[in-house]
């Protein structure tokens, strides 16, 4: 992999951890957040899509690429919901890990199976890696949380949503892989689909909306902008020719940074099994980016 695309994937990894450390503080808000906060996301890029859709570098206007659009749309809405529904019903310690580690798993398998992309050994060795690193982030080597009686909502829902993250990985890279799609246009009209298909939970009762939205506009801000960017980042190195099977498993380091940022900021406590899964991930990187 080109050193540019290992550099984005590596800053998007940076700003994905960053806006979950936001969004975790307002975990209790729900739908709501999800539409506040893509409702900041489409303002906010506005003007760069409009700006590409009239130099006409944005999309091309047919029916398979508006069909990807929305097919886009539908499945981050799917993935934003199912993954906030699984943290309402089992623990993050368990829906996160299965969740991240199932995904670029899947991902990479539909990018060897629908894309054509060829596995090397070394690429799946760092695939492998990469995801046993996220569970030894996210459990610390205590495999006791998926025993527990929400353990096993967890795995299930955990399961759903790696499914949808794979799923959109791979509607998103052929988008903007073989259709051509600028991929801030491709983020921003999936937003403003999710904006429009949750707008009416805000219309129905605008009141309780605004209350629950009471105290978090800054961090729906902070989530606005940093989200799209992180993903941007990422489908921008699949444009400039990094293969999926190697860039979907990379983008979980996000895990690794936000151990390390919760270790740093909110002075959690980070275990030796926690080190050691950090640790195991660079490997798989590294692996990875000389794939």
């Amino acid at each position: 992999m080109a050193l540019a695309s290992l550099l984005l994937v590596v800053l998007a990894s940076f700003v994905h951890a960053s806006w979950n450390l936001l969004a975790k503080k307002a975990a209790s808000v729900g739908p709501v957040f999800v539409f506040a906060y893509n409702l900041i996301a489409c303002v906010a890029y506005a003007p760069w899509v409009l700006y590409l859709l009239m130099q006409g570098d944005g999309i091309a206007w047919t029916w398979t690429g508006v069909g990807f659009v929305v097919l886009s749309g539908l499945v981050h809405l799917a993935y934003s919901l199912c993954l906030q529904r699984g943290y309402q019903v089992a623990d993050l310690s368990v829906v996160y890990p299965v969740a991240r580690g199932t995904g670029p798993m899947l991902s990479s398998l539909g990018a060897f199976l629908i894309l054509g992309e060829m596995p090397s050994g070394r690429g799946v060795l760092g695939l492998l890696l990469v995801v046993a690193g996220i569970g030894l982030i996210a459990t610390q080597g205590d495999l006791s949380a998926f025993r527990r009686p929400s353990g096993q909502s967890g795995v299930r829902w955990g399961i759903a949503t790696g499914g949808l993250i794979a799923s959109y990985t791979v509607v998103d890279a052929y988008a903007v892989k073989a259709l051509g799609i600028a991929p801030v246009v491709l983020d921003w009209f999936s937003n403003l689909l999710r904006f429009f298909l949750l707008a009416p939970l805000v219309v129905a009762n605008p009141r309780r909306a605004i209350e629950a939205m009471r105290g978090y506009w800054w961090i729906a801000i902070g989530v606005g902008l940093l989200s799209p960017l992180s993903y941007i980042l990422v489908l921008a190195a699949l444009t400039s020719g990094a293969p999926l099977s190697l860039v979907a498993p990379m983008r979980e380091m996000s895990m690794m940074v936000g151990a390390l940022l919760g270790m740093l900021i909110l002075r959690e406590k980070v275990g030796p099994w926690r080190l050691v899964g950090c640790g195991v991930l660079i490997a798989g990187v590294i692996l990875l980016s000389g794939a």
